[in-house]
């Protein structure tokens, strides 16, 4: 595991230009109310380098001369403080975990910027200054940016954001050992919502089960909040009270992750909350299902990334034509308002841009073609997550059931037990 990490920078190094230094916050976890914070989750870019999920923790790497050099810097002993929230992570564990040798405090971190930065004729500074709302709080590294451009106006600011994101996209054989135990987990989850689902139920009383497995297996964290919409909820894409009554004949769709070592499962299954599927669900549902196979076939290193959405939408309108929801082309948008898939990995919606970008080996891209019938209060999607091979893909959730017959076949089995 600490091979990844260090792996992972000596690739940064190798794409940053030489007198720099690259400097990354883990953030801190910010306040609730009164003396609770939120739950801490080190920033991704930080724990890609690092393997390191404390608190405040700063990582700096410099290229100077050609010559290779990183620094972790970390809270001191907290003393009596370790009783009450814990001990914080000692010099040696920080070193075992990420392979950094050089450990400081975080006390020295400023003095030691200064200083490097005068002795080494420091031309250019890397930030992570991902910025997706104008309106959003400022991170540690805009906040740092702000004053360090002031003091040394004479050093190039580049963000590192991108660099970084172009060399996340590529997934390793650590990082897909990681998914695949959220996505088994994440499937587990879904079985046992279904096995237990029943007209009449709650949203949020379906979804306790699926909590329950990600608890019983060990995870820590989902990865987002769940989506469990029953009825004319479906059609809502990011419905996430979770708190209707179901009614007999609702379809409910859930759209769920669980979390690994910081990797992130992220599937979608939609199925009758009384186990049987009406006519017209059916034949929507295999609209649905018809189109995320002929994408996922078409899904192998040199295609466009933006053809993937094309297929589906070129599907959608000769099926949704047949029945007469659609005229036109741009009919489609009615019903189907969202992309086809995002790319997966140690966030949700991972890091990497898509405007062009051809597949490679490698890559984790979700695949979730959906409909949203507002008139029939019908909404579907179905989601998968698939690996970019060298000839071709593999679908890492192809153990989840997904066909009509396989779940109705699944849940009436659970009825009878």
């Amino acid at each position: 595991m600490t091979e990844f990490f260090k792996n992972n920078r000596k690739k940064l190094f190798k794409n940053i230009e030489d007198s720099s230094a690259v400097i990354l916050f883990a953030g801190k976890a910010p306040v609730k109310r009164g003396d609770e914070n939120y739950p801490f989750t080190p920033d991704r870019n930080f724990y890609y380098l690092t393997g390191i999920d404390r608190e405040e923790a700063i990582f700096v790497l410099t290229k100077n001369n050609g010559e290779y050099g990183e620094t972790l810097y970390i809270k001191r002993d907290n003393g009596y403080l370790a009783k009450w929230i814990g001990a914080n992570i000692t010099p040696e564990e920080a070193s075992f975990k990420s392979g950094i040798e050089n450990i400081n405090y975080i006390d020295w971190y400023n003095d030691d910027i200064s200083s490097f930065i005068f002795k080494n004729n420091i031309k250019n500074l890397y930030l992570d200054l991902e910025c997706r709302d104008i309106t959003s709080n400022i991170t540690p590294s805009v906040a740092f940016y702000e004053g360090f451009s002031k003091r040394y106006p004479h050093i190039k600011i580049i963000n590192v954001y991108d660099i970084i994101g172009d060399l996340r996209v590529i997934k390793s054989d650590y990082e897909i050992s990681l998914m695949r135990k959220a996505i088994d987990i994440t499937r587990l989850g879904i079985e046992e919502m279904m096995k237990n689902s029943r007209a009449g139920m709650y949203e949020y009383e379906i979804e306790a089960y699926f909590d329950f497995i990600l608890k019983k297996n060990g995870v820590m964290d989902k990865a987002f909040q769940t989506i469990g919409a029953s009825g004319k909820n479906g059609t809502i894409l990011h419905y996430s009270k979770n708190n209707c009554k179901t009614n007999d004949g609702d379809l409910i769709l859930f759209d769920v992750g669980a979390q690994w070592g910081y990797y992130n499962g992220d599937l979608t299954r939609t199925f009758p909350v009384n186990g049987k599927f009406t006519d017209l669900q059916k034949k929507i549902y295999n609209i649905v299902l018809e189109g995320q196979l002929k994408v996922i076939d078409a899904m192998k290193p040199g295609e466009n990334y933006s053809r993937l959405n094309e297929i589906l939408k070129e599907h959608y309108f000769e099926e949704l034509k047949k029945i007469g929801l659609v005229k036109n082309f741009e009919d489609v948008s009615k019903y189907y308002y969202h992309s086809v898939g995002h790319f997966l990995g140690a966030e949700t919606h991972d890091v990497g841009r898509y405007k062009d970008r051809v597949l490679e080996k490698g890559m984790v891209i979700t695949v979730e073609p959906g409909l949203y019938i507002e008139e029939y209060g019908i909404g579907i999607r179905i989601e998968d997550d698939v690996l970019i091979t060298e000839n071709g893909n593999e679908v890492l959730s192809k153990d989840m059931i997904k066909t009509v017959e396989d779940i109705e076949k699944f849940m009436a089995k659970a009825k009878e037990l």
